[in-house]
């Protein structure tokens, strides 16, 4: 079958569903990756998966590029031919969704990565959020959800029986404790076999907490060392705090093994994928407590948690990560052992390929592989 991933840029299908591409084409099946072009085609290309660039395609909304984006859309989904078209993020998931059905695509699935407003937000964006979400649900077949908080939000507008929640994965083949790539990195960061090293993973942007690490680490100087490894994604960000930032790396599984702590204090989480990462690898924790972190585990079992945009909060927590090894040693162990027990992105990918191949037969297609 033709099956087609749509996220916005390409980053996106390289680092995020690298795993699901993988197992699409393992299945015998002819994949597309359609995003933005840019420096990570070369990675999606390499999975055996055929990158369809849209030009037109950008993160940031504007009435008309959007429109011309999205008229390119249609174009080129009509003319791949496809059986399934999959869409993810929330830009994508609605130009994608509504476009799929235009261009006459059979099956027209959705996966949500953690919806675009919280609960905080003004009753304004949530209203404009949560409708053109529920308008885009009547235009595909099945909707997927990470959490199941955004399932119970979106409840009015899905229909009966045509959305479930798959939750989230990674390699775990991949992301696992590196002894030897822990040595490298923290030889690399300049950081002491007897030191302790606090780390944060994401694109540098306020969402992502990037204010709320810089204060606790300055908050914290002198007790760790701390660096925040992903890229610039064009916001300006604190740079003159005690904290490193690399920029992005490609040896991810030996990077969080060089961390002592890792820290995520994200204002909006899907399912956070760093989490997952950093509970693979075996690390304590410091999470913000929203939805797509507390999926990642539970309050003094497997991670700490504390309030989103709490700076204070996230240093008391960091703080007594540090100052408790037996606690870091008990955590780590235990977000591993769930990881191991959870976080199969392989089986997100076949349960995937399973609502596909029942979505296709309900409306009379042959589902077939190579």
């Amino acid at each position: 079958m033709r099956i087609a991933h749509l996220t916005t840029i390409d980053m996106s299908l390289a680092l995020l569903l690298a795993t699901e591409l993988e197992v699409d084409v393992q299945a015998g099946h002819q994949v597309f990756g359609l995003s933005a072009p840019g420096p990570y085609v070369p990675r999606v290309s390499a999975l055996g998966v055929t990158h369809v660039p849209l030009p037109h395609l950008s993160r940031s909304w504007g009435l008309g590029r959007d429109a011309q984006a999205f008229r390119e859309l249609v174009r080129t989904l009509r003319s791949l031919e496809l059986d399934v078209l999959h869409t993810h993020n929330p830009k994508t998931g609605v130009m994608g969704r509504i476009a799929g059905r235009l261009a006459g695509i059979p099956v027209v699935v959705n996966t949500c990565h953690g919806l675009w407003a919280r609960p905080e937000d003004s009753l304004k964006k949530r209203t404009f959020v949560y409708g053109l979400e529920g308008l885009a649900c009547r235009f595909s077949d099945f909707e997927l959800f990470q959490n199941a908080d955004d399932q119970h939000t979106l409840r009015r507008a899905l229909r009966r029986d045509r959305s479930l929640v798959v939750g989230n994965g990674v390699d775990l083949t991949r992301f696992q404790p590196d002894p030897v790539g822990r040595a490298r990195v923290r030889s690399e960061l300049g950081v002491g076999e007897h030191e302790l090293l606090v780390g944060g993973v994401g694109r540098r942007v306020q969402e992502k907490g990037i204010f709320e690490f810089v204060e606790m680490a300055s908050n914290l100087a002198g007790r760790a060392k701390f660096v925040w490894v992903g890229p610039n994604d064009g916001e300006q960000t604190p740079t003159d705090a005690p904290v490193v930032f690399p920029g992005e790396r490609a040896d991810m599984p030996a990077v969080y093994s060089a961390f002592d702590v890792f820290v995520l204090p994200s204002y909006r989480e899907g399912f956070s994928r760093a989490g997952m990462e950093a509970a693979a690898c075996g690390l304590p924790m410091v999470l913000s407590d929203i939805r797509g972190c507390r999926e990642v585990g539970t309050h003094g079992e497997h991670l700490l948690l504390v309030r989103p945009a709490d700076p204070d909060a996230l240093t008391e927590a960091v703080r007594t990560l540090l100052e408790d090894q037996p606690l870091r040693e008990r955590l780590g162990t235990s977000a591993r052992t769930r990881a191991l027990q959870h976080f199969d992105q392989r089986e997100v990918a076949a349960t995937s390929l399973r609502i596909y191949e029942t979505v296709a037969e309900e409306k009379g297609m042959t589902w077939t592989s190579a």
